[in-house]
């Protein structure tokens, strides 16, 4: 791929993505794949005005040798260093940057339950550093091809070939045009009117449903809102969390959930694949799910941790988005959750509740938005998906029709 090209993405990331301060750090989490492009994200952010850059590797297969040696509480226990990289967040509040290019099959033949334990012993301890940063800092979540994320998406060419593919790719569905700016900031506008409309409709519930088995309805909480594109830090500063998306998201309300949804596509979990499950809910709570492949992987989220089993977001997403239209699974969340309408296992958002710069998160949670140790997407969205948003006020309005917007 051109650099001139790459260069543009590191420039969209930095800029129009977390929107770097002057003054401010930056965190970046990427694996060993692109080093060259991590390095124009860096220099990106340095020519913004960032201070210090810090790049955190990851690597997959260490991580499947960390879960073979390593003990449940060795790997579950903040060392004094993991705590005192914590409380340099909460002091300087910086950026953070992921670049994914995970194998979706990466992890696959790990303990599934001993990543679980961990995951378990390591919340509490973190949780309260997570509670106090909540809505402060920008943050992205962006993309780079890994060779076998590559080879996944694309088995018959050599590792070169699919390589050079997914970055066409995941650059056409970034938006990385000419202006890639002035392209996102367009986006934008037409997500926050469509928003807008949705939020002037007064919807109390909304019902799904879809040939494939899906007849759903989720309850929608009073003082909540649609949001989409870009969002705010509390201390102003507008930034991209996802790069791409396309959707039109709210915290439901906890508890209203009734009836069973069909997933779409695979759900790329831990480096694994959860295919070809169904949930149903009760009460807002998942009360009973089957998926053919890695069926424990999908018991081990929804019985992460109370709120687990509950429903943290409701995405629209039409079934015509740039990213469907690629023709392409990509097999990653990031990119498959923005090419059809999905929902969350686990925690919600505090910032879809309208004022939310006025109230503590303790009382946005009381308000209905769910509370967990995971936000896990998964895609319901169909060629002939229905929607429609049942008002205030008695009405019916739809919302989709043939899995794209009504309206």
């Amino acid at each position: 791929m051109k650099k001139t090209v790459l260069r543009k993405y590191a420039r969209l990331i930095a800029e129009a993505g977390v929107n770097v301060q002057h003054g401010q750090e930056v965190f970046i989490v990427a694996g060993l794949d692109q080093p060259e492009f991590v390095r124009m994200v860096a220099e990106e952010c340095y020519k913004l005005g960032a201070s210090r850059v810090t790049v955190d590797w990851d690597y997959q297969p260490l991580a499947k040798v960390d879960n073979r040696y390593a003990a449940v509480e060795t790997l579950g226990t903040l060392t004094g260093y993991q705590k005192a990289r914590w409380e340099h967040y909460l002091e300087k509040i910086p950026c953070r940057i992921y670049l994914d290019s995970d194998d979706p099959d990466g992890l696959r033949g790990v303990d599934q339950d001993k990543m679980l334990r961990v995951q378990q012993m390591r919340y509490p301890q973190i949780k309260s550093y997570r509670d106090a940063l909540e809505n402060k800092y920008q943050w992205c979540i962006a993309a780079v091809p890994g060779p076998a994320w590559a080879k996944k998406l694309f088995p018959s060419l050599s590792k070169h070939q699919a390589t050079e593919k997914l970055w066409e790719a995941i650059l056409s569905t970034s938006r990385v045009t000419d202006d890639p700016v002035a392209a996102w900031k367009d986006h934008n506008d037409d997500l926050h009117a469509r928003c807008a409309y949705l939020n002037s409709l007064g919807i109390e519930k909304l019902h799904y449903t879809a040939q494939n088995g899906t007849d759903f309805t989720v309850g929608m909480i009073p003082e909540a809102e649609f949001k989409g594109g870009g969002d705010t830090t509390l201390g102003g500063v507008f930034f991209n969390p996802n790069i791409p998306t396309e959707e039109c998201f709210i915290s439901p309300m906890r508890g209203q959930a009734e009836g069973t949804v069909v997933a779409s596509m695979p759900l790329s979990r831990d480096g694994q694949l959860i295919e070809n499950f169904r949930i149903r809910f009760e009460g807002g709570r998942a009360v009973e799910w089957h998926a053919e492949r890695n069926e424990q992987l999908l018991t081990n989220i929804i019985t992460a941790d109370e709120g687990a089993a509950y429903l943290g977001e409701c995405a629209l997403v039409p079934f015509d988005s740039p990213i469907r239209n690629t023709g392409l699974l990509f097999y990653n969340t990031l990119f498959d959750e923005n090419a059809a309408c999905h929902l969350a296992l686990g925690a919600g958002f505090a910032d879809t509740i309208r004022s939310f710069e006025n109230k503590t998160l303790e009382e946005c949670r009381a308000l209905g938005v769910n509370d967990s140790m995971v936000h896990v997407d998964f895609m319901i969205g169909t060629a002939d998906l229905a929607i429609d948003a049942m008002t205030k006020d008695g009405g019916i309005v739809p919302v989709f029709r043939n899995g794209n917007w009504a309206f």
